[in-house]
């Protein structure tokens, strides 16, 4: 046979292998009945760093593109990239960076950052993905030493100069980013490239910041281990590893999105990625025709989905669904999915991955009851920064993580999320769960997005309060709202407060932080319409 045809037999055998392991699980899980799943993986796990995976897709795919900057006019091959991380790794170590020191990157998606990402890697820094849109005052929480900046060095070393020990600036500041390639020399490069053994699998690679959807941002620290094999499995569920893939980035590299399911998921199979994304202007230009796209880091709506399938001209629409403490993805749609399961689940569990869905005792819910995400495996953080407490709080004794997020498992091993347990609203002793009420709102003609959330009381407890962004133009009332539900949702998940807002309150990811539309609410800063 020849390749083509070694390679369809090869995708027969593992989707026949798949099914077989499903349909296994299916019997398994309908005869126990209860929210457990553990997907032990056909493919070990790699047992690499980072920096050894970089290396390791230079021999594969050394003279393919690694990246395109389509702003910046600039690109390079896998090769390049080696060389160029291993040269600012140099640089680094010789104005004094250390083995295990914190790195932060601080600017909006450039080819430099991914060059600097992948330069920490190599000399063994812990790189901290920091959010360009964030002030002095934020910066002072999440990090000890600033690499890359695109701030004023006066600003920074006016606010920061207490917390930071050395500067480096992309265009200014005491160290120009060309400045540091220049600083390495043969010896340095050499050092660089023998010291890859002494950076172990389980050591640091990267700090992320949560999103923060419930107050301050928590750093969760991931392993290289983590990293590697994330991006991994990731990529082959978005079908990476079938041709050679050009990777439009929609999301900031910051984000564990940015950094794991398109970065590491790219140096996994030799993919190039681009920056910023070129689907809609520049997709003739670079001959790109969109088949895949990815949706994750919140929840996305039904009619997300078929609008982005319309206007985009998909083939697929892909969910994912993961947390910074679980490095990025531990559950994902399958490449035989059909539309229904793309967008009415977040897609089956991930490789060398346990779930369970748990009540407020910590029992095992039934198969389709609502309860707490549980998670164990591989991708699990190594905890949060310099917080025990917090870690002990998050990863019990057994290696569970608790996800904070409603969530059902169904029958089939899919996952659906219901919502945060701390937004669900108890009315009248009636536990409402604001997805569900979200999606059906959501598909009124005349609401753009929909945010459901609970408002103190008297005699129910909490009462059922949407807040919704309008299309161009259009108006509604309580009572239209009222009218459009009814016969369709249970009445006491009807709303009765309706607030009309022009945007909603979100973190750097995306994700609306529920509890600040809540004081905004409570303390009147918006209209209401109340019954």
């Amino acid at each position: 046979m020849n390749e083509t045809e070694n390679e369809i037999t090869g995708q027969k055998e593992s989707l026949l292998q798949k099914n077989i392991y499903i349909n296994i699980w299916t019997k398994i899980r309908r005869i126990s009945k209860l929210s457990y799943l553990h997907n032990v993986g056909k493919e070990p796990l790699r047992p690499l760093t980072f920096g050894l995976l970089l290396e390791d897709t230079v021999q594969k795919h050394g003279d393919k593109c690694a990246i395109i900057s389509t702003h910046q006019n600039k690109k390079f091959s896998y090769s390049e990239v080696l060389h160029q991380a291993d040269r600012l790794a140099a640089g680094l170590i010789n104005i004094g960076f250390q083995n295990g020191d914190r790195v932060g990157i601080w600017a909006p998606n450039l080819i430099e950052w991914y060059i600097a990402n992948m330069a920490c890697a190599r000399a063994g820094f812990v790189m901290v993905a920091i959010n360009p849109a964030y002030q002095p005052k934020e910066m002072e929480y999440c990090i000890k030493k600033l690499v890359f900046a695109l701030n004023t060095f006066e600003d920074l070393k006016n606010a920061l100069s207490q917390h930071l020990n050395e500067y480096v600036f992309i265009s200014r500041g005491t160290h120009n980013f060309n400045e540091i390639l220049d600083l390495a020399d043969a010896k340095s490069i050499k050092l660089i490239k023998n010291n890859q053994d002494n950076i172990k699998i389980d050591d640091p690679c990267n700090i992320q910041f949560t999103s923060g959807t419930t107050g301050q941002s928590k750093a969760a620290v991931v392993s290289h281990f983590n990293m590697v094999n994330n991006g991994f499995y990731v990529g082959k569920r978005n079908e990476l590893g079938k041709k050679h893939h050009k990777i439009c980035v929609q999301v900031p590299l910051f984000h564990a999105f940015g950094t794991v399911i398109t970065i590491s998921a790219s140096l996994n199979y030799g993919s190039t990625l681009m920056l910023p994304s070129p689907i809609l202007k520049k997709a003739r230009k670079e001959n790109i025709s969109p088949e895949i796209a990815v949706t994750g880091g919140a929840i996305c709506s039904p009619q997300l989905f078929k609008d982005m399938l319309e206007v985009l001209n998909l083939k697929k629409v892909k969910s994912v669904y993961g947390l910074s403490e679980t490095t990025a993805v531990v559950f994902q749609s399958l490449y035989d999915d059909d539309q229904r399961k793309s967008t009415s689940t977040v897609g089956y569990i991930q490789d060398h991955i346990e779930a369970k869905v748990v009540d407020a005792n910590d029992k095992i819910v039934p198969i389709g009851a609502p309860g707490e995400l549980c998670l164990r495996g591989y991708s699990v953080m190594l905890g949060y920064w310099e917080d025990e407490e917090k870690t002990k709080e998050t990863i019990g004794p057994h290696k569970w993580l608790r996800t904070g997020d409603q969530f059902i498992i169904d029958e089939n091993g899919y996952g659906k999320v219901v919502g945060r347990l701390k937004e669900m609203i108890i009315r009248g002793g009636e536990n409402i769960f604001p997805r569900e009420i979200e999606d059906f709102l959501n598909t009124h003609s005349d609401i753009l997005e929909t945010h459901v959330i609970g408002l103190p009381h008297e005699r129910l407890g909490e009462e059922v309060c949407a807040c919704v962004r309008l299309k161009e133009d259009r108006t509604i009332t309580l009572d239209e709202i009222k009218k459009y539900c009814k016969g369709n949702i249970a009445h006491f998940k009807i709303p009765s407060v309706l607030v009309i807002v022009d945007n909603f309150p979100k973190t750097a990811s995306g994700k609306i932080q529920k509890f600040k539309l809540i004081e905004i609410v409570k303390n009147n800063k918006v209209n209401k319409e109340v019954i």
